[in-house]
């Protein structure tokens, strides 16, 4: 077979399997390059861009590997014998300052997007924010609105286009709240408070699922997320405000025990018991989220810490 003719079958194949992982990407879901928010959309186009600039220098890299391979091979006895390029100040110099000015690149870059995409900051919008207090459990998610007075197991709602801020912790050992499609991931931990602002611009259903490890059960802490009208909204919270199901001391202790849990909602939710679920793990003397409803966090420690 002519030299000619492998090169090309060779070619041939790569661009085949190219072609093959290209298709069987744009085939399958992928839920952090479908963004239907904000912050998503921006951690999205922050993905592509890093990747475009990566591929300034991989892409030549292997094709100098191929190249050289193929012409420096031991059967290729015309290729040119060249030590003297050993320490060659020019070509040393253009495979360090490439790389050097796209690293130069993308450190300004991540220093701009920690910023911009602090989970911390507040999404700018004329609608009024929600806010949404999240308690990681063994193993599911208990989602409280502390305006409404209700609280969802595993699920809950949002009305689209609106900002919504969420304050998270845990009632068992660390873990991490990720909406893909939404944003990214913080960790909810014991005796912390974190804070999370994300908005939905799309109708429609999105799954969020724990992104750290946390026991055996780990893997069926998920949830769902729905944005919906505000008509929706507002519907399903007075809906929810007729659920038999009540949030007291003792449906809390049986919910928090290890274990995974259907959708359900509950009414008449106990004042506080997010801030003394916090409290218990920072006062020695309070080893119970039992609370009144005159109760006021001893201290609410907010942590900036657990972003990812």
């Amino acid at each position: 077979m002519k030299k000619k003719t492998r090169f090309i079958i060779a070619v041939t194949i790569v661009l085949v399997l190219l072609g093959a992982l290209i298709l069987y990407l744009s085939k399958i879901n992928i839920p952090v390059l479908e963004p239907k928010g904000p912050i998503a959309l921006k951690e999205r186009n922050l993905i592509y861009f890093a990747l475009a600039l990566s591929l300034v220098v991989v892409i030549p890299v292997f094709l100098l590997l191929g190249i050289f391979a193929w012409k420096y091979r031991e059967s290729n006895t015309k290729a040119k014998y060249s030590p003297e390029l050993d320490h060659n100040g020019a070509t040393e110099a253009l495979w360090w300052v490439i790389p050097g000015i796209l690293i130069a690149i993308l450190s300004v870059v991540a220093w701009n997007s920690s910023h911009t995409l602090d989970p911390y900051r507040a999404i700018a919008s004329t609608t009024p924010k929600i806010k949404i207090q999240v308690i990681a459990l063994d193993w599911k998610w208990l989602f409280i609105y502390p305006a409404q007075g209700i609280a969802a197991v595993n699920f809950f709602e949002i009305p689209i286009n609106t900002p919504v801020e969420f304050e998270l912790t845990s009632d068992a050992p660390m873990n991490s709240f990720w909406i893909p499609q939404l944003g990214g991931q913080i960790y909810a931990m014991p005796g912390m408070n974190t804070r999370l602002n994300l908005m939905a611009t799309s109708l429609g259903r999105y799954n969020g699922w724990s992104a750290n490890i946390s026991g055996k059960d780990f893997s069926y802490m998920t949830f769902v997320a729905d944005s919906v009208k505000h008509s929706t909204f507002n519907k399903w919270i007075n809906m929810s405000k007729r659920s038999h199901y009540h949030l007291t001391s003792d449906s809390y202790a049986t919910l928090s025990a290890p274990g995974t849990a259907k959708v359900h909602v509950y009414s008449k939710v106990l004042p506080g018991i997010f801030y003394a679920t916090i409290d218990k793990y920072m006062s020695p003397n309070n080893t119970s989220a039992v609370v009144g409803s005159n109760y006021t966090p001893a201290r609410a420690n907010v942590s900036k810490g657990g972003m990812q």
